[in-house]
């Protein structure tokens, strides 16, 4: 039996400088191919001329050095993937780093990888359940869909995504979250908050924090992508939080300054729109001839002092299917999640909505918006007419209702209870102050005494006259009780 041959191209390191190496010898190589230094690290080729290519040093920098051989059988660069990695933390390379062993993969996949076309692809008609009633009434999400959230650091952004990721417990979601440039304490609160709530059995996080190099901030997120592909082309559905693109910006910046291409807008290079809806385009519901998995993907970007016309902000505003804008000021007046409903948007989601929740949400954009708006107008007055005090009072109530709790999501069939009250007007009735009481106990309540009406709401989705009905006997009931 004859030998196998194995063809490898050779080449050789001219010098390597701030994680970039330079390569004489690889004629043939191609962009985001991998390449192997002759002291075990791997490399991935970032761009290449007529003399000479650069490649990336994944990993420790200085165990690389000048006239190290380079080897490559001209291959994508590729990350190990698999179920195996559920509950498990990560690195840009997907390698463990959370001390609890090796992880067998199911296979290799490519991090860098072209979208699926449209053809491949359905329709945005799931819900993804956040939990957090703003969102899921106001500016639903669906499986498949993706949703910018933006803002000023420290206004909830973080909480937003962790709260998702803990809502889908039961849901048949799978999660990652991808940890691009955050510090060290803000990833360990992430972990703890996951791990408290029972959410790591079915989440991934794959980190490149803020300590570890610019390279691997690069690559994490499109890490991220290859684990949440390979789990959602075994149909599964899959959920990505990226916290947050604006570092990965920063990082592909410092790269490409690195390799003296030309500077763009902001100092960013003219390709970093391209990298960022590269790896938006990979999110999507896939054809139940291929599963019928779905990707979603919930990335961040940070704003500074409310501005969010910046280069990164508005090329991926213009990229996913919505954003949902935090305000410094609402978050400073105690409205949290401090979601600024006016430039918020879901350009998809509504379509995915569940109809019990459809039902209860209609307007609730409108009144709450033009409550902002007559609470600016009658902050200098002191008298009103009836009319005016109605709308205020209201729009009081709707407010408390809709402030909820960190680490607290709600239900949809807890959410369709409580708005289905405010939609029938029944709180107009009661003085401001017995709200909170109904809000803190009407759902234990029914779930007590009429707990076949939350099986009801679970199973048909939709608010029937009977639900209608016996929802109206439950609440009589709980105000006769003297609440």
């Amino acid at each position: 039996m004859p030998e196998l041959v194995e063809i490898r191209e050779v080449g050789t390191i001219k010098d390597v400088k701030r994680g970039i190496a330079r390569i004489e010898g690889l004629s043939s190589c191609i962009n985001s191919q991998m390449v192997h230094f002759a002291s075990g690290s791997k490399g991935i080729i970032i761009g290449f001329n007529e003399q000479e290519s650069f490649a990336l040093v994944m990993g420790d920098e200085t165990s690389v050095s000048s006239g190290e051989e380079v080897t490559s059988k001209i291959e994508p660069f590729r990350v190990p993937v698999g179920h195996g990695y559920l509950g498990r933390i990560v690195n840009a390379l997907s390698e463990p780093i959370d001390n609890k062993g090796p992880i067998k993969p199911d296979d290799f996949y490519p991090i860098f990888r072209e979208a699926l076309g449209v053809i491949d692809r359905l329709p945005v008609d799931t819900p993804l359940e956040t939990g957090v009633k703003i969102i899921d009434l106001v500016i639903p999400i669906g499986r498949g869909q993706r949703e910018l959230i933006i803002g000023d650091r420290m206004t909830g952004k973080t909480t937003l995504v962790i709260d998702a990721i803990i809502n889908q417990k039961g849901k048949d979601v799978l999660c990652i979250y991808c940890c691009i440039g955050r510090s060290q304490a803000s990833l360990l609160n992430a972990i703890q908050t996951l791990q408290k709530h029972g959410a790591m059995d079915y989440t991934i996080i794959c980190s490149a924090a803020g300590a570890d190099s610019a390279n691997a901030q690069y690559i994490a997120p499109y890490t991220a992508c290859a684990l949440g592909e390979y789990l959602m082309f075994q149909g599964k559905n899959v959920f990505v939080a990226f916290d947050d693109l604006t570092r990965h910006g920063w990082a592909y910046r410092q790269i490409s300054l690195l390799l003296e291409r030309a500077p763009g807008r902001e100092a960013y290079p003219g390709d970093i729109f391209y990298i960022h809806s590269q790896m938006m385009e990979r999110a999507g519901k896939l054809h139940s001839d291929l599963g019928g998995g779905s990707m979603t993907f919930l990335p961040i970007i940070e704003t500074i002092q409310g501005d969010f016309t910046g280069y990164i902000s508005t090329n991926l505003v213009s990229i996913t299917d919505g954003q949902i804008y935090l305000s410094t000021s609402l978050f400073y007046e105690g409205f949290k999640p401090a979601i600024d409903l006016g430039l918020s948007i879901s350009r998809v989601g509504s379509k995915a909505q569940f109809l019990a929740i459809k039902e209860v949400s209609k307007n609730l954009r409108l009144e709450y918006v033009q409550y902002r708006e007559l609470l600016k107008l009658t902050r200098l007055r002191t008298r009103y007419s009836p009319e005016v005090e109605t709308r205020l009072k209201r729009g009081q109530i709707l407010t408390l209702l809709l402030t909820q709790d960190k680490n607290k999501p709600l239900v949809m069939e807890e959410q369709t209870i409580l708005f289905y009250a405010f939609k029938i007007r029944i709180l107009d009735l009661m003085p401001i102050e017995e709200v909170s009481n109904f809000k803190a106990n009407i759902t234990g309540f029914i779930k007590t005494n009429y707990p076949q009406i939350v099986e009801k709401i679970r199973e048909t989705k939709k608010l029937t006259p009977e639900i209608s009905e016996a929802l109206d006997k439950a609440l009589m009931e709980f105000f006769k009780r003297g609440r």
